[in-house]
């Protein structure tokens, strides 16, 4: 390992390269999933690779390979430099890191049982036990439990002096159950939606999930949806589980604050940003209850490590405070060109805020969430509810819809119920609400508190092209919005 980084940024340096970086990354992938009773898939992978990213002539060059071979390391570096000479004949600009960022270390996730050491026979006979409870319920039309683990071993290397290792350790899990009847199709999903929650943890994470425990009540709400009245129609007040919560900061703040979207370079695939730079220190987002911050330092999230795909060390930076826009999700080009872009302000200093991540070895770091989270107010949800005179509590995503500039949404989730005078009646189904992103924050007048908050794990953020699948973190808890449009599917 330490001859092939060496080869690669001294060939790179006799290039012609004015800076390099060399990024090797070893993952190993298990995944379980139990269907019906029975063991659906057991599946293992593992793979290694490297990819060398060079700035020629003031452009970018980028080239990978899974031949971990000298003569190879070379050939992909002389690649890389050709694509970069080529990039220059249609800059606009020279690419400019800012100052040099020399980091040494290493950092492994905190983890009390290693996940792949736990025997698959002990894991599906945890999904099994898990399915059965479900399968019990009268009214089940299918069931499913899943587990995903994940290690992946990194080592960085720059000409700027920086050498890292890090290894990082996932495990998530999840189960569900659909209930069919007439036409009607009705889901429910624990601890998350969309297949699992997931954390940087170790199997002590699922063991807390409690999965055989919260099986037969996930079962019979989804029965209970089958003949439940369906949402209404109405502005009201509106209560979000945790889990929604997390993806409403996901969608509509965590990539409406990405710089490089923000300055055009999704534009041809998933769109812009309304948060604009000239916005930035001055625009109301939200009420003054709503505080985002990135913070890539957080125990157990998705998106926390030691230092990103460039170097960089994993820190929390403010992207609004008290309601107030503040801050970008930057690497180190980005935070360069917002410094160019606002002059002498604050929120423009330049350093970059640790947010460049990569898929893997034959993907190119970009701009991406690491744990943007929702901090934590000071209601319990007992309370909360309490509080409420009239309004509909919603919980678990169903669907999602938001357009190309993080404006205008459309969010379901698999249940709701009805609240009158300060406590939950009848359960809805099929419930939606909309919206427009600074609105909805606006009227945002409560946040539960630190018992309630947890970091969700999202493992199925796609961005850029080619389409990179990240993995990221959202600390949240239920929270209340005032005047809110919801409706129903009929």
């Amino acid at each position: 390992m330490d001859e092939l980084v060496a080869r690669v940024l001294n060939a790179a340096e006799l290039a012609g390269a004015s800076y390099a970086d060399v990024r090797v990354v070893e993952t190993r992938h298990q995944a379980l999933l139990v269907r019906n009773g029975l063991v659906d898939g057991v599946s293992w992978s593992e793979d290694v690779g490297f990819g060398v990213r060079v700035v020629a002539e003031g452009a970018w060059g980028f080239a990978a390979s899974c031949r971990m071979e000298p003569q190879e390391a070379e050939r992909v570096v002389h690649l890389a430099v050709d694509i970069a000479r080529a990039s220059a004949l249609a800059k606009q600009e020279d690419v400019d890191l800012g100052e040099p960022v020399v980091q040494h270390g290493t950092y492994r996730t905190p983890v009390q049982v290693d996940p792949f050491a736990v025997p698959v026979e002990a894991k599906l006979e945890l999904l099994l036990r898990a399915d059965h409870e479900m399968r019990r319920v009268r009214g089940v039309t299918t069931t499913e439990a899943e587990l995903v683990f994940l290690r992946q071993r990194k080592t960085f290397a720059s000409t700027e002096g920086s050498y890292l290792t890090q290894e990082i350790v996932e495990s998530g899990c999840g189960i569900a159950s659909t209930a069919v009847r007439d036409g009607e199709v009705q889901r429910r999903s624990y601890p998350n939606s969309v297949g699992r929650h997931q954390q940087t943890r170790g199997w002590e994470f699922v063991v807390e999930q409690d999965l055989v425990g919260h099986a037969a009540r996930i079962a019979e709400e989804a029965v209970a949806l089958l003949t439940a009245d369906p949402c209404p129609e109405e502005v009201t007040t509106l209560i979000l589980g945790g889990s929604q919560v997390a993806l409403q900061v996901h969608e509509s703040c965590g990539h409406a604050v990405e710089l490089d979207r923000v300055l055009g370079a999704e534009a041809a695939f998933a769109g812009t940003s309304f948060l604009t730079p000239d916005l930035l220190g001055r625009f109301r987002y939200g009420s003054e209850v709503v505080n985002i911050t990135a913070d890539a330092t957080l125990p157990g999230g998705l998106g926390t490590f030691a230092w990103d795909d460039e170097g960089v060390p994993a820190q929390r930076v403010d992207l609004v405070r008290e309601g107030l826009f503040v801050g970008y999700l930057t690497d180190r080009q980005t935070a360069r060109s917002l410094a160019r872009l606002v002059g002498n302000s604050p929120h423009g200093t330049g350093r970059s805020g640790g947010m460049a991540r990569s898929a893997g070895w034959n993907r190119i770091p970009m701009v991406r969430m690491t744990n943007v989270n929702l901090l934590p107010g000071s209601w319990k949800l007992t309370d909360l509810i309490a509080d409420t005179d009239r309004g509909i509590f919603m919980d678990t995503n169903r669907s999602w819809s938001i357009d190309d500039r993080r404006l205008n949404f459309q969010f379901g989730c698999e249940i709701a119920w009805e609240i009158r005078h300060g406590q939950l009646r009848r359960m809805l189904r099929n419930p939606l609400y909309t919206g427009i992103t600074p609105e909805f924050w606006r009227a945002c007048d409560a946040v539960c508190d630190a018992d309630h908050w947890v970091v969700w794990g999202t493992p199925n953020c796609g961005k850029g092209e080619p389409l990179q699948v990240a993995h990221t973190g959202h600390g949240a808890a239920p929270a209340r919005f005032r005047n809110v449009r919801v409706l129903g599917k009929r």
